[in-house]
């Protein structure tokens, strides 16, 4: 192929050439001629007009000359550009030739990205879950998926507590989403769901599919707006202990894999309206309104009073389970301050207060012969409203950062046992039908070993104690009290039987609980790790009133494995 720098020559070359046949070509014969005359003849106008036309002839040599001279310095600058277009394009051929390779390079070496949210219409959506596959021992048969019921741990006289019980679950497995929009500088909005497969609808059974429902976890809505937040639907209660502030999605659960925590741990997850407002970030406050709801211990009345406190579903609910009557709802209002104290260990502490009230209606009939008349209680029906609560808080401290953190929490009160994963009840009765709150304390203790990045070891302990609530009536016999408790003719000799009548009331739940959790994986497709946890629980009752009291205890001996991936 001819270079192009050659062509250009050529093409130079071949206007020099032309330049000089032009000029040729100007210089004619009729010169010679006129000279030529000139010679022989001596007239001075012939002289003069050979001068002119010597002169006009010089002038135009000359211009010929210049335009020739114009025209090669075209021709060179031409040949110049050529030249550097020639060399441009040697030098992005040889970079386009070396692109693929790079883009190869590139790609291999693209780091992963600072956050693993997907964007739709200036909406952010971050994906959250885990699959889970468990394994459940327990010593005593409870007839409990992943949610031990520590309040129904069997006594001797329970026929299948005498049995063991095992069972695999993978309902624990959970997925979520939150959703943001940065509305503007200082306003942000989110939306979270959070769902796991633990509802038991009526047609629910583990015979054949395992067909188990979906439930909610929390699905809510959230408003910050610089330091003021507003969140609405259902979350964790504000009782519950976080680990970062008094924000959402930051509620620190203990690290075990039985899916109803650990006895002392104070919890909800419920609807809700909260307000917070966070002026620095050492110190937050949050106040919420949240949904009600009674459990009840014994709320037998006197004879002659009738006493309505649950009422069974008419529509949205299952219809095998009553709710309570509701007037208020709860309030929960608390206050949590961080520090970093030397040595870099991060420190949180929170306080917070609860108020809560009970509602039932009694119709009282003191017809002759019944407790109601010899009480003296007037005929009619009327609601009754009694109000309860208690106080609250936790402490978390990075012991050894990065190696050993501590927790403690605590509750405190009145008809605060729905609170508290054991399940105790949070009213018994009066005589008279109006409910009165039983006083029970919680308390939670414990610490994670982060032996690795890879392996964390745990150990918790827990308990909730109830208090006896019995109500005496001079009016009445001392043979007859109302409440909860030991109560006068309470005989417990059944519960020590097995198929024998038990009628004991539980005065306290405590439990140690022990574990592992190694990661098999961390990395940018996720983590798989798996896990082991052990619990010895105690489930003790009030003394009866016998000469010689007997409190039976039942005791539970659990183990959980756990296998879980996290993709997101």
């Amino acid at each position: 192929m001819i270079s192009k720098n050659a062509l250009l020559r050529g093409v130079a070359l071949g206007a020099m050439f032309a330049v000089a046949a032009t000029a040729s070509a100007h210089a004619k014969p009729v010169h010679k001629k006129k000279v030529a005359a000139a010679t022989y003849g001596s007239a001075p106008s012939e002289m003069s007009e050979l001068r002119a036309e010597v002169q006009q002839l010089k002038a135009t040599v000359e211009a010929q000359a210049q335009s020739q001279a114009a025209l090669q310095a075209q021709i060179a600058q031409q040949q110049a550009q050529v030249a550097q277009v020639a060399a441009d394009s040697e030098s992005v051929q040889a970079q386009l030739d070396a692109v693929p390779q790079q883009i190869l390079t590139t790609v291999g070496e693209l780091p992963k990205p600072k956050n693993d949210k997907i964007y739709y219409k200036g909406v952010s959506v971050t994906l959250g879950g885990f699959a889970e596959a468990a394994g459940i021992f327990r010593s005593h048969d409870e007839t409990a998926d992943i949610s031990s019921s520590f309040s129904k741990i069997p006594f001797a006289n329970d026929r299948a507590g005498h049995t063991s019980e095992f069972r695999g679950t993978a309902r624990q497995s959970r997925y979520s989403a939150l959703v943001e929009g940065q509305i503007d500088e200082d306003t942000k909005a989110a939306f979270y769901g959070e769902f796991d497969f633990q509802g038991g609808a009526q047609t629910a059974n583990s015979n054949q599919s395992n067909s188990y429902n979906p439930r909610i976890r929390n699905l809510y809505l959230q408003l910050d707006h610089g330091p003021f937040g507003i969140l609405a639907g259902q979350n964790w209660s504000l009782v519950t202990m976080n680990q970062k502030g008094i924000t959402p999605r930051n509620e620190l659960t203990p690290p075990q894999i039985d899916a109803q925590y650990i006895p002392g741990f104070a919890w909800a997850r419920q609807p809700q309206f909260r307000v917070s407002y966070t002026p620095d970030k050492k110190l937050w406050f949050a106040a919420s309104v949240e949904s009600p709801q009674t459990t009840f211990g014994s709320v037998a009345t006197a004879s002659g009073v009738t006493l309505t406190n649950i009422q069974a579903p008419t529509n949205g609910f299952f219809n095998g389970t009553n709710y309570s009557l509701n007037k208020y709802p709860d309030f929960v209002g608390k206050v949590a301050y961080e520090a970093v104290l030397p040595g870099e260990r991060a420190l949180h502490l929170e306080l917070f207060g609860l108020a809560r009230s009970f509602y039932d209606r009694a119709t009282v009939a003191p017809t002759a012969g019944t407790q109601a008349a010899a009480l003296g209680l007037a005929a009619g029906t009327g609601d009754n409203t009694t109000w309860g609560g208690g106080v609250g808080g936790g402490v978390t401290i990075q012991a050894l950062p990065k190696v050993l953190d501590l927790q403690a929490s605590f509750l405190t009160g009145k008809g605060i046992a729905r609170y508290g994963s054991g399940g105790l009840s949070d009213v018994t009765a009066q005589a008279n039908g109006k409910l009165e709150p039983i006083e029970e304390t919680m308390f939670l203790v414990g610490g994670t070993w982060h032996v690795t990045p890879m392996l964390d070891i745990y150990g918790f302990g827990g308990e909730e104690q109830a208090n006896q609530k019995v109500f005496h009536y001079a009016a009445l016999p001392a043979t007859v009290a109302f409440g909860y408790g030991t109560l006068p003719g309470s005989n417990n000799a059944g519960c020590a039987v097995e198929g024998g009548s038990c009628s004991a009331v539980t005065k306290y739940i405590s439990q140690f609980t022990t574990g592992f959790w190694h990661k098999v994986y961390q990395g940018s497709f996720g983590r798989v790790q798996w896990g082991i946890q052990y619990s010895y629980t105690e489930r003790k009752a009030f003394a009866d009133a016998q000469a010689t009291p007997y409190a039976p205890k039942g005791t539970e001996n659990m183990v959980f494995t756990s296998f879980r991936y996290y993709p997101f």
